[in-house]
């Protein structure tokens, strides 16, 4: 599919999905999330696919919504801007249910709906000259679609803080509280990047997947629930073509199938 805000590419079992609009600091608009809802839903149906990272062209990672989309919404109805929210809300959820792990290289400012973006990455790797900040009650309204999704990951007491404050945060800051993993300097990203994904090479990509299903839905189950379906999840793992091997592998100090380096 050829795409005009966004750029992809598969290499080496990693897709690469990168906002690019560098003029205005990769803002998005309704054009924005409809490419990107298309190529995590193409990355996911790729079976060379084993992990997807989420980058920014030029300076930024991504500053927020377009100025000249929000205008917009100041004339459009209800019905018109529960519709564009509905695209944003579905979005962020497809990129947290996507199989595949996703990796967010936080190259710049990520601002507002950027905030967001990083939050429902699996995991965040950020430049020290990042920047941050859940900054919508500056304009009075709330980051409303990714709030399940930064509550998880920070928890209530954090996301209530950075929400209600909309501090701006620099990359150790962001760090601090949860949103990103690693700080690194910004001419160490790309190597830092290419070491996490060659991480996650190496681990089998079914367990990764039922890694990301289990922590998505434990958290909501009771003992009665989460006891059999823990106890059966990982015997059926034990007996799947990819734990067997992972454990004969394992057992006889060799590299499984999956983790063996191209030639």
């Amino acid at each position: 599919m050829n795409y005009i805000t966004i750029k992809t590419k598969i290499e080496h079992e990693v897709g690469w999905i990168t906002f690019n609009r560098p003029e205005i600091r990769n803002a998005f608009d309704a054009s924005v999330i409809t490419e990107l809802s298309n190529a995590f839903a193409e990355m996911e149906k790729n079976s060379t696919v084993r992990v997807v990272v989420l980058a920014g062209e030029g300076k930024s990672f991504c500053a927020g919504a377009d100025l000249n989309w929000m205008g917009s919404a100041i004339t459009q109805s209800f019905e018109e801007n529960l519709a564009e929210a509905n695209a944003l809300a579905n979005l962020f959820y497809q990129i947290y249910a996507l199989r595949y792990p996703v990796v967010a290289r936080v190259n710049g400012a990520a601002i507002g709906g950027g905030t967001g973006f990083v939050a429902v990455c699996d995991l965040a790797l950020a430049a020290e000259s990042a920047m941050f900040s859940f900054s919508e009650v500056k304009i009075g309204v709330v980051p409303a679609c990714i709030g399940p999704y930064v509550v998880k990951k920070l928890g209530e007491g954090r996301a209530r803080e950075l929400f209600i404050t909309g501090e701006r945060m620099n990359a150790m800051r962001a760090r601090e509280v949860g949103l990103v993993h690693k700080v690194v300097p910004d001419s160490q990203l790309d190597s830092e990047i290419s070491s996490l994904v060659s991480a996650l090479l190496s681990s089998g990509p079914e367990a990764i997947a039922t890694a990301k299903r289990l922590v998505s839905n434990v958290g909501n189950m009771s003992p009665e629930e989460f006891k059999p379906w823990t106890a059966e999840m990982i015997a059926k793992l034990r007996i799947s073509p990819e734990g067997q091997e992972g454990m004969d592998a394992f057992l006889n100090k060799r590299q499984p199938k999956w983790a063996k380096k191209k030639s």
